[in-house]
């Protein structure tokens, strides 16, 4: 037979190609469904990692909505921001308030003696560790200073060992050499620190800054604070105070009490913050909403076919897109517009994705501001029902989407032992017909032995007959 390749001895076929052949048509049907199971779960577990991973996120941001209160539409503003700075948080009223810094709040610092030789002087030459310790507010924190300890170690020890606690070590460097400064990010009357020890750092430390609460008044009301920044002074507002407020007489010769200019904090209603807070939910939710688009939408291919994606009528996605539909149908809050739809916040035809009328959104928002923080929060806002809606499905463990996470897992692993399985069957089954046909083509050789040797019998008894 031409192209064929002659590997029996004694047969003159093709053996292992016909063992192959055998086998594969064995193993075709098994692995195309083995194949195709994988392919569709591998894709499958891709997509819904991709959902989940959305669905967190959109979640993340509406906790992050909630916090910031990025529909309140209130403002902060100073009218100098060279002496304090605020931001209006969850609580805040509009309001304006008279401010003026008289004391900012100062944290203790020390300095040891100089050292000459730098901040690669040994501070510790007795062959034995030594300790330090820095006292705060009855507290002690004890560093061991290890034999032959440097200047440049004993800061980076401190601030590697004590940083989250608020100390803070650094090395001052001038002609004279080295000293270390200690201070601490706690500040306030009653924080001073101390240094003792047997380290030898401590003796002839020098207090430079002994701590000072922030002094200040609101609308004439003095008050102090151990902090810079401010968060219970004004309902709703931090304020961070940056400097001293200036005097109101130029030089003024009264140094211990003098008249100082007060600044303006305001809080009030932005028709700009309410939009950018507007926009930013329509952002993350067309987010969302674009991943699972990716995952579930049927597609046009160049030539005009139609193309189902990964999860297309897959009832899970199905019901999670419904799920958060219904919470915007809904409608909420105690103002006069209760959806946001009112404030021409429109959906895609086709998409589904948000999208804000510009007109309609002024013409609503100028006479209804308070009806958008009315809608998105509470415990009924639109924000806390999308978390309550898609909880089900983005728990961690437990969740619709982690659990099917976990099947489909499953079903590969289930598959793999499917694989193994197969292989090890096909094997056997190669072994065994590569034994038969080896045998059958020994025993094919041995007849053709024992024809050719009684043919060559038959053929001499005839010639011999022919001679006589």
């Amino acid at each position: 037979m031409a192209g064929t390749t002659i590997t029996g001895v004694g047969s003159g076929f093709d053996t292992q190609a016909i063992v192959k052949s055998l086998v594969d048509a064995e193993r075709a049907p098994k692995q195309a469904q083995i194949n195709a199971q994988s392919q569709k779960a591998t894709t499958q577990l891709s997509s819904i990692g991709k959902i989940q991973a959305a669905l967190d996120a959109f979640r993340g941001a509406l906790d992050s909505m909630v916090t910031d209160n990025s529909f309140s539409g209130l403002t902060g503003t100073s009218s100098d921001e060279k002496v304090a700075t605020m931001t209006a948080n969850q609580g805040a009223a509009n309001g304006n308030f008279s401010l003026v810094v008289n004391q900012l709040a100062k944290p203790s610092k020390l300095s040891t003696i100089s050292f000459a030789g730098g901040q690669s002087t040994v501070v510790n030459s007795t062959g034995k560790a030594t300790t330090l310790t820095i006292t705060q507010s009855g507290k002690n924190f004890d560093l061991s200073v290890p034999a032959g300890a440097t200047l440049q170690q004993v800061r980076d020890s401190i601030n590697s060992q004590f940083g989250t606690a608020g100390l803070s070590a650094n090395i001052l460097t001038d002609s004279n050499g080295s000293r270390l400064i200690l201070t601490s990010t706690n500040g306030g009357v009653g924080s001073d620190l101390t240094m003792s020890g047997n380290s030898g750092i401590d003796t002839g430390y020098k207090v430079v800054d002994v701590p000072q609460n922030a002094k200040y008044t609101i609308d004439g009301i003095a008050a102090e604070s151990k902090s810079n920044s401010i968060s219970d002074a004004v309902s709703g507002v931090s304020i961070k105070l940056l400097a001293v407020s200036p005097t109101l007489v130029a030089n003024d010769p009264n140094t211990t009490d003098p008249v100082r200019t007060a600044l303006t904090i305001s809080v009030s209603t932005s028709t700009t913050a309410l939009k950018s807070g507007v926009k930013g939910f329509v952002d993350t939710y067309n987010a969302l909403l674009k991943a699972m688009n990716a995952e579930t939408k049927v597609t046009k291919d160049a030539a005009g076919n139609s193309v189902a994606a990964t999860l297309t009528g897959d009832s899970t996605m199905r019901t999670l897109q419904s799920a958060i539909r219904n919470e915007f149908n809904m409608l909420s809050g105690n103002g006069t517009l209760k959806s946001l739809a009112q404030f021409g916040v429109t959906s895609d035809q086709d998409t589904g994705a948000l999208s804000i009328d510009a007109k309609q959104w002024d013409k609503a928002v100028l006479s209804n501001p308070a009806d958008i923080n009315s809608i998105f929060s509470g415990k009924t806002g639109l924000l806390a029902r999308l978390k309550t809606a898609t909880e089900p499905y983005a728990k961690a463990s437990t969740g619709i989407l982690a659990t099917r996470t976990a099947s489909l897992s499953e079903s590969l692993k289930d598959l793999n032992k499917d694989q193994i399985s197969l292989d090890e069957r096909l094997t056997t089954m190669q072994d065994a017909l590569t034994r038969k046909y080896t045998a059958m083509d020994t025993l094919v050789a041995q007849l053709r032995q024992q024809s050719n040797s009684i043919l060559g019998t038959l053929s001499a008894i005839s010639n011999s007959k022919s001679d006589s």
